[in-house]
C-alpha cells in the first residue's frame, strides 16, 4: 500500500516557514526524559527541513493535561534535548497560549535553518476541537505562523485534533502545501503493506487485557492473516466462550458471544486461531505490580476456580514461537501477560525473542509491545516498531487516520 501523499521529499521549503506536528509525548521523571525514542524518530524529518533551508516550527502535545497547564508537562526538556541532538539552539516558546505574541515574535526572527519549538499544544485547552469553534480558532492561528505544514506525529494521527488535521484546511486556504514526514511515511508503508499486501504466511499476534479494545482488529485481521494468535488477558474470554473454567482470571463477559463468532469465522475461513494451551496461575494479581509472586503452570482447560491466570505457560510459549518463526510477516500488538512483573514477563519475552529470531518482516504495533521490546533489548532485532499504539491499532482495524487523510495527495 503506497501512501500516495506528498512527503517532505515532494515539497520546496527554502525560505518558507514550516509547521511540523511531531509526537514528543515522551515519559518524564523529575523533569528528565526517560525514553528518547519519539524524539529520535522525529530527527530525520527535522534535519531534512533544516538542510533544505526551511524555517522549522515544531509543535506537539505532552501528557494528558487534565488540570490545565503546568510546568510538569511543559515541552522545555524536549527543547533542551533537541538542541543537544541537532547541535544547534532550538528556541523554546514557553507561552501557555501556544500561538500568542511570543510565538509570532520568535517566528518573525527566524532565519533559514532555524528551529523553534512551541509550548505543549494541549495547554491551549482547545487542541481536541471541543467546542469545535475554539479548536478551529487554534488551528487557524497555528496556520498563520506557517506557509507549509508537515505531519510527522503518527502517534496522534488517529485523532482529528487542531494541530493534527484541522490546521491543514487553513494552510491550503492560503495556497500552502500539506505533507507527511519520514516517520509517518515509514509507519504507513510498514503497517499498510503488512495488512494489505503481506508476504505469506502472515501471522498476527494480539495480547493485552480486554477483548473490547481489539474487537474490530480481531475481525479485520481474521480476513487478512493466515494465523491469529491470541494471548494476554483477552485469551481468557475466548477460553470461557469455549466452556472452560477460568477461575479468577480477567474476563469480558459481555463479549463471550463475540468470541464464539470469531472462532466460528476463523474455522469458516480456514484460518488458524491459536489460544494458550497452558497458563501461569497465582492466587491473585501482584501488588505492587512488580512484587515477588508464586506461580504454577496448569493446562488452560483446567484453571483452578480459586486461581488467576497472569501469563502464558512454557508449552504455549513454544507453540506461539514456532508459529512466529515460520511466518514471513508478523504483526504483534499487546503483551502475553503482566510483563511489568519479572516472573510474569516470561511469555512476552518468549514472543519477543521468537520475533527477534524470525527471518520474516516483524512489525511491533506500538504501546506495551513496543515498551516490552525496548525494555527487553530486542528493539534493534525488529523490522519496525511503531511509535503509535492507538494509531497502529486503528490502522490494523482498517480505519482511515485523520492525520493521514488531511495531507495533500501527490
Amino acid at each position: 500500500m503506497s501512501l500516495n501523499k506528498k512527503s517532505v521529499d515532494d515539497i520546496n521549503v527554502k525560505g518558507k516557514r514550516v509547521l511540523v506536528r511531531c509526537d514528543f509525548n515522551v515519559p518524564l521523571k523529575d523533569g528528565k526524559i526517560t525514553d528518547e525514542t519519539r524524539i529520535n524518530a522525529a530527527l530525520p524529518t527535522i534535519k531534512k527541513l533544516i538542510a533544505d533551508g526551511g524555517k522549522v516550527i515544531l509543535c506537539s502535545h505532552l501528557g494528558k493535561v487534565k488540570n490545565g497547564p503546568n510546568e510538569g508537562e511543559s515541552l522545555a526538556p524536549v527543547a533542551a534535548k533537541l538542541s543537544e541532538k541537532l547541535g544547534k539552539e532550538v528556541v523554546f516558546v514557553a507561552d501557555y497560549n501556544v500561538t500568542g505574541a511570543d510565538a509570532t515574535a520568535a517566528v518573525a526572527a527566524m532565519n533559514e535553518g532555524d528551529v523553534v519549538l512551541l509550548q505543549n499544544t494541549r495547554f491551549r485547552g482547545k487542541e481536541e476541537t471541543k467546542p469545535e469553534a475554539a479548536g478551529e480558532d487554534f488551528a487557524k492561528e497555528l496556520a498563520e505562523l506557517a506557509d507549509v505544514y508537515v505531519c510527522d506525529a503518527f502517534g496522534s494521527a488517529h485523532r482529528a485534533h487542531a494541530s493534527v488535521a484541522v490546521v491543514t484546511k487553513y494552510i491550503s486556504a492560503k495556497g500552502g502545501e500539506n505533507a507527511v514526514g519520514y516517520l509517518m511515511q515509514k509507519e504507513i508503508d510498514f503497517l499498510g503493506n503488512a495488512v494489505e499486501n503481506p508476504v505469506r504466511p502472515f501471522v498476527a499476534i494480539l495480547g493485552g487485557a480486554k477483548v473490547a479494545d481489539k474487537l474490530n482488529v480481531i475481525d479485520n485481521l481474521l480476513n487478512k492473516c493466515d494465523t491469529l494468535i491470541i494471548g494476554g488477558g483477552m485469551a481468557f474470554t475466548f477460553l470461557k466462550a469455549q466452556g472452560y473454567e477460568i477461575g479468577k482470571s480477567l474476563c469480558d463477559d459481555e463479549k463471550l458471544d463475540y468470541c464464539k463468532e470469531m472462532m466460528a469465522k476463523a474455522e469458516k475461513l480456514g484460518k488458524k486461531l491459536l489460544l494458550p494451551i497452558d497458563t501461569a496461575v497465582a492466587d491473585g494479581f501482584p501488588n505492587p505490580i512488580d512484587a515477588e509472586i508464586d506461580v504454577e503452570y496448569v493446562d488452560s482447560t483446567a484453571i483452578p476456580a480459586d486461581k488467576e491466570g497472569l501469563d502464558i505457560g512454557p508449552k504455549t510459549q513454544a507453540l506461539f514461537a514456532e508459529a512466529a518463526k515460520s511466518a514471513k510477516t508478523v504483526v504483534w500488538n499487546g503483551p502475553m501477560g503482566v510483563f511489568e512483573n519479572p516472573t510474569l514477563a516470561k511469555g512476552t519475552i518468549a514472543v519477543a525473542a521468537a520475533l527477534a529470531e524470525a527471518d520474516g518482516t516483524t512489525i511491533i504495533g506500538g504501546g506495551d509491545s513496543a515498551a516490552a521490546c525496548n525494555q527487553l533489548g530486542f528493539a534493534d532485532k525488529m523490522s519496525h516498531i511503531s511509535t503509535g499504539g492507538g494509531a497502529s491499532l486503528e490502522f490494523l482495524e482498517g480505519k482511515a487516520l485523520p492525520g493521514v487523510v488531511a495531507a495533500d495527495d501527490k
